[in-house]
């Protein structure tokens, strides 16, 4: 005998979870058997999302055997660890972090500093000053415990379910863009010669592409937008708190987020990686801008 719903009004304004993963809340459902199912076990199909079990019995899509393999909402193929970028994340900031306290003189060709020393001194060291990398290396360097604690936990708390939702290429690109942003939007607004590290842009970048995934599957926003809030506070709130970074990593994930889980199917790779270079286009100008000024 078919399964009846009770019909009661708590369980029509019941948000669906995934019928394979009762601890997950999902807005999708299988276009076959319209069963709820969460990102991990989407599976891209010609109109819409089919469930596993609905792929394996046979979708009649005419699909190569490749295009019937599992894949998350932006695209990805899913893999055994959904968080091993994100350890790996963890791990690299983690080193850094340990290598700088047992080396103090370590930190200083790694932080974001657009010319030193300032002026009337000849600069001789500084992005400025040819020293690019310091955009990279900055998103990776932290010099305080506390820093490195709230934002290691933001990594994990919100990377784990975005490379879950993206996977590797897709959540790496956004890691590193955003990040890049952050650091950008610093050596632009900020003053030439102050310092700034930390892994808060790309963290930030996290925050906008959660709250990007969490509406597109149409989830209680509440949560993340609480932390968002309270993020906000402490930014403008505290002080030596690098706010241009916070706004050009949001800003970033916003965009690149929206690209990963809005891009139609037809084009998903050319919308995705083409939103990425355009960010990263972005990125170049500012830093090239703010070079021009500096020297």
């Amino acid at each position: 005998m078919d399964d009846q719903a009770s019909g009661s009004p708590q369980d029509a304004r019941r948000v669906p979870v995934c019928y394979r993963h009762p601890d997950r809340e999902t807005g999708i459902r299988c276009t076959r058997c319209e069963r709820p199912i969460c990102p991990e076990c989407m599976v891209d199909a010609s109109v819409g999302f089919q469930c596993p079990e609905c792929v394996r019995g046979g979708s009649g899509t005419g699909h190569a055997p490749t295009a019937s393999m599992p894949r998350t909402i932006a695209g990805g193929a899913v893999v055994a660890d959904p968080r091993l970028l994100t350890k790996i994340l963890l791990g690299i900031n983690l080193a850094v972090f340990i290598a700088v306290q047992v080396r103090p003189s370590l930190l200083d060709p790694l932080v974001l500093v657009g010319v030193w020393p300032p002026a009337p001194f000849m600069p001789i060291e500084g992005v400025a000053e040819g020293e690019w990398y310091r955009l990279v290396t900055s998103v990776f360097t932290h010099e305080e415990i506390w820093h490195a604690g709230f934002n290691m936990l933001g990594l994990w708390w919100l990377g784990g379910p975005l490379e879950q939702a993206l996977r590797r290429a897709r959540y790496l690109a956004l890691y590193l863009i955003s990040g890049l942003a952050g650091s950008a939007l610093t050596y632009l607004l900020a003053a030439g010669s102050t310092a700034s590290l930390g892994a808060s842009g790309a963290i930030f970048g996290l925050f906008g592409a959660t709250a990007v995934l969490m509406r597109r599957l149409n989830q209680d926003m509440r949560p993340v937008i609480a932390l968002l809030v309270i993020n906000v506070i402490i930014t403008f709130g505290w002080s030596n708190i690098a706010w241009q970074a916070h706004l050009g990593g949001f800003a970033a994930g916003v965009v690149i987020g929206y690209a990963m889980v809005h891009a139609p199917r037809e084009r998903r790779a050319l919308v995705q990686y083409g939103t990425c270079a355009l960010v990263l286009a972005v990125v170049a100008l500012m830093t090239l801008l703010r070079t021009a000024q500096l020297t």
